[in-house]
């Protein structure tokens, strides 16, 4: 018995499963996702075969791979079809992805939409349109952006539609440790939130900045008290002004040889 790490999506949410027989990366399989069966890849194996409530069903046959292929061209027309409704509903949403269930039992339509929609008779609308049973899921911008994809500032394709399969909180105090500009058009993706790659170097910068005081502290340097006015992380800086307006540049070694310096007289 072993534990899988399954996406039912290129960039997907990594589900665990289990699974009597070995698996290896890459690998097709069908199980049961939040929507229902579905096909999915295994994307990683886990070294401790924990116990969990999921459990995959089966390997994917090559008539399994070929319904899915066969589900995501039809769930492609069925997309363009919710759009043409949505337009007669004169509904203020965006239909964004169309996604059929491998047994054909749902048909999912992800939307984005400014607020709350009564969809109520387009779902009905749909239903008689596809004559299946029909699910309609609001997701927020970032998750919008990642369905539809694009272009970032870095010229790249954007990472939430490349590789990052998890969002994770970003604030402006990553941009304040990295020394960014607070600017929202420098700082923000295509999904108008702040870049996800402000989160990739935070933790080196926070590394560096260890034991290195903030900008408005307090500290003594040779028996002289000084605030730290500024600092400047790529040249390793910081910039310290005196009470008589006096000013001086240390760089980090030097700071925190200082804090060592001043740890080594209080113990003594």
């Amino acid at each position: 018995m072993g534990v899988y790490g399954v996406s039912f999506e290129k960039v997907g949410r990594i589900h665990k499963f289990s699974y009597k027989e070995e698996l290896l990366r890459g690998e097709k399989i069908i199980a049961e996702s939040e929507f229902g069966i579905e096909m999915g890849e295994v994307v990683k194996v886990f070294d401790n075969a924990e116990e969990v409530e999921k459990v995959i069903i089966k390997k994917a046959t090559n008539e399994d791979i070929q319904r899915y292929e066969q589900n995501k061209k039809e769930a492609q027309t069925a997309l363009g079809i919710s759009k043409e409704k949505v337009l007669e509903h004169s509904l203020p949403m965006k239909m964004l992805r169309a996604r059929y269930t491998l047994d054909r039992s749902k048909l999912i339509f992800f939307f984005s939409a400014d607020g709350r929609v009564d969809f109520r008779a387009l779902v009905k609308d749909l239903a008689m349109t596809f004559k299946t049973r029909i699910e309609l899921r609001q997701i927020g911008i970032r998750d919008a952006a990642k369905l539809v994809g694009g272009i970032g500032m870095c010229g790249m394709q954007t990472c939430c539609s490349r590789f990052e399969r998890d969002f994770k909180s970003i604030t402006l105090k990553y941009a304040k440790v990295q020394q960014l500009m607070i600017n929202p058009a420098k700082i923000s993706g295509a999904c108008g939130r702040l870049l996800c790659c402000l989160a990739y170097e935070n933790d080196t910068y926070l590394e560096i900045l260890k034991n290195i005081p903030d900008a408005g502290q307090r500290m003594r340097y040779k028996n002289v008290d000084y605030i730290v006015s500024e600092i400047n992380i790529f040249h390793k800086i910081v910039k310290l002004q005196a009470v008589n307006g006096k000013s001086i540049i240390l760089s980090f070694d030097e700071i925190l040889k200082n804090k060592e310096d001043q740890e080594c007289d209080l113990n003594s």
